[in-house]
């Protein structure tokens, strides 16, 4: 398969980017209606990306019949940790009497089950670039060769339904395999847009499913605790990675009344420190606010030292045990967490948070964790 030979700097590497599974639907669908309409099958086919780089790919195991021809292309993602790399995009093309073009899943493409996303409910999940981008290459091909009448295209993606398990698409209510997504045509490595496109799209299916009150953590860590220590049934959560500030935003303009964030201290006390995105290549301070906020409870020169020193804020935790300080540190930063996720969120969402470690469970909590917590252990109305 030819690679894309686009790269971009990512921090101080060079990375390639790849193309998504909406170009290569795109590209395919091209490929087929390109057969059908001359009788042979070109070996590559080029097109422009909404990002306005243009992408060669492949065509792969391409077959005829009566009236439809398939073939596929080979998703290319580049640099980018992307679990549909290498994956086959299938495009059968009927032609139709009827004008425009018909575009449909097939199988290891998902349905949509849940509103609130970009397709509607029962639709197959192949979003609206995507499916742009289907529909102009068949009709440049009517277009090139004088042809008036329409198509039928069905996009497949026979790994998808294994695929799938690796996604968030079961969460999302996206049901018997991928999407086929892609807003530029282009998959920029380490794509942090796509991280946080995922958070809203999650908020979003919340919202449309009637939820008001919801609970969000960084990632698996805050998940396990939720379910296993705190005795939440998850169906009000969402992930929002790194992107802490932009789930907040969009929690607050899609109109959620409360938003309660759990997570590792390691993680939140990012946030006690001004951080609403917590990736390490863009903000730490975890030893820099914990000594400090230590440093306001009395901690002496050798203690603020010591932990400035540690590794982890888990290995923080016996230090201010020892000096009998672990309750007021934790309420400083509680107090700090408080109002930086306060003054983020504005005055029309409540907003809270529960910081925990592994080892130790529960460290600390803002003011009103606790009426959120109970809204979602079902002990008070939802109002």
């Amino acid at each position: 398969m030819a690679k894309l030979e686009h790269y971009i700097p990512v921090g101080q590497k060079r990375l390639r980017c790849g193309y998504t599974t909406g170009t290569c639907a795109a590209a395919a669908a091209r490929g087929a209606a390109e057969a059908l309409l001359t009788g042979v099958f070109p070996a590559a086919i080029t097109l422009e990306t909404p990002a306005g780089i243009p992408v060669t790919a492949e065509l792969l195991e391409a077959a005829r019949g009566e009236n439809w021809a398939r073939c596929a292309v080979e998703k290319d993602g580049g640099d980018d940790p992307d679990v549909t790399d290498g994956a086959l995009v299938f495009a059968q093309v009927t032609l139709r009497s009827a004008p425009g073009v018909a575009i449909d899943g097939g199988v290891g493409v998902g349905r949509v089950t849940k509103p609130g996303l970009d397709q509607g409910v029962g639709e197959a999940a192949i979003n609206s670039t995507p499916r742009r981008m289907i529909a102009g290459e068949l009709q440049a091909a009517a277009a090139a060769h004088g042809y008036t009448g329409g198509f039928s295209v069905v996009i497949s993606i026979p790994a998808g339904v294994e695929l799938a398990r690796k996604t968030f698409n079961p969460r999302l209510g996206i049901v018997g395999g991928i999407s086929v997504l892609g807003t530029g045509g282009i998959v920029r490595p380490m794509s942090e847009a796509a991280l946080i496109a995922t958070t809203a799209a999650e908020l979003s299916t919340l919202y449309a499913a009637g939820k008001r009150h919801i609970v969000v953590t960084p990632g698996n860590y805050g998940e396990d605790f939720c379910r296993d220590v705190l005795g939440l049934d998850l169906t009000s959560w969402a992930i929002c990675s790194n992107y802490l500030g932009e789930a907040v935003d969009r929690a607050a303009s899609l109109g959620f009344k409360s938003f309660l964030f759990v997570g590792h201290l390691g993680k939140l006390i990012k946030v006690a420190g001004g951080a609403m995105n917590t990736h390490s290549r863009t903000a730490d301070g975890r030893r820099e606010t914990l000594t400090a906020h230590a440093a306001l409870c009395g901690a002496d020169r050798d203690l603020a030292r010591r932990l400035f020193d540690c590794l982890t804020t888990d290995e923080a935790i016996p230090l201010l045990d020892e000096a009998g300080l672990r309750e007021d540190v934790m309420g400083s930063i509680a107090g700090a967490l408080s109002e930086h996720l306060h003054h983020r969120a504005g005055e029309s969402m409540a907003i809270e948070a529960i910081f925990f470690s592994n080892r130790y469970g529960i460290l600390g909590q803002t003011a009103g964790a606790a009426r959120l917590l109970a809204i979602h252990q079902h002990r008070e109305e939802q109002a």
